[in-house]
Formats: C-alpha cells, structure tokens, sequence
C-alpha cells in the first residue's frame, strides 16, 4: 500500500491559550466535505514545517507561525496509508481565506464534536481537547 506523507496545522486562536481551533471541510476528492485540519503533502527535500508553512499559504493565503509537534497519526485508508504530522499552529498574518475549503470553523473545546471529521482527523480530538482551556 502507497504512504502519503502529509503534515496537518490546529491553528489556534492563541498558542497558549488554545480556546479555539480552526478546522477546513474539504472543497474536492473523495473525502469531500469532510472536515480536517488544513495542510498537504510534504514535497521531497522539504521539512514538515516548511511543507506547513507553504500549504497553509497556497490553501489558505495566511503566513503561520508552526508550533510543537502535537503526533503522527498513523491511519489506512481503503487505497493509501496516511502519515500525518500535526502540529500546534497559530496566525502571523492573513485573513484565512479559502481557497480549497468548501466551509470553516473555529470551534471552542465543547463543539470539537460539532462537525464530521474525517477517519484520520478524528484521532487527534481526545489529544487536542487535552490542551484546550
């Protein structure tokens, strides 16, 4: 089975404070509508947070400052296995546009449950909700 090895961004409406993150549900593919954290793949040669840092750009129109490496999710999807690194994110400068994403939202610890994450994505809650105030 194929790995893709992509890197994932919990922007955060504060790095210290975690009160809210922003999710994407996804504007194409099979898994569209889908909601997930925002990023891609990482091209050979690059680091994870400079795969980030240009996927957040090219997806999003907004420059992020990359935080802690919050896990590698590790998830099999029917035709691919995905490699996912996921790390702590927050805004430098932009607006969040979207440019892929059909939807977003900034969801608050207690609607973390609100939207259908996608099978890879939803691993990550219980760590996240963890950091959360």
């Amino acid at each position: 089975m194929k790995t893709i090895k992509v890197v994932a961004a919990v922007i955060c409406d504060d790095m210290e404070e975690k009160n809210k993150i922003f999710a994407t549900a996804r504007g194409y593919g099979d898994l569209k509508g889908g909601w997930e954290f925002p990023g891609g793949k990482v091209e050979p040669g690059e680091q994870p947070w400079q795969a980030l840092k240009r996927e957040i750009m090219e997806e999003l129109n907004t420059e992020i400052k990359v935080g802690e490496l919050i896990d590698t999710i590790e998830y099999d999807y029917p035709t691919f296995h995905l490699s996912m690194d996921c790390f702590w994110a927050e805004v430098v400068s932009g607006h969040l546009e979207l440019k892929e994403a059909e939807a977003a939202k900034w969801l608050t610890k207690d609607q973390l449950d609100n939207v259908a994450w996608l099978p890879a994505d939803v691993t990550l809650i219980s760590k996240i909700r963890e950091f959360m105030k």
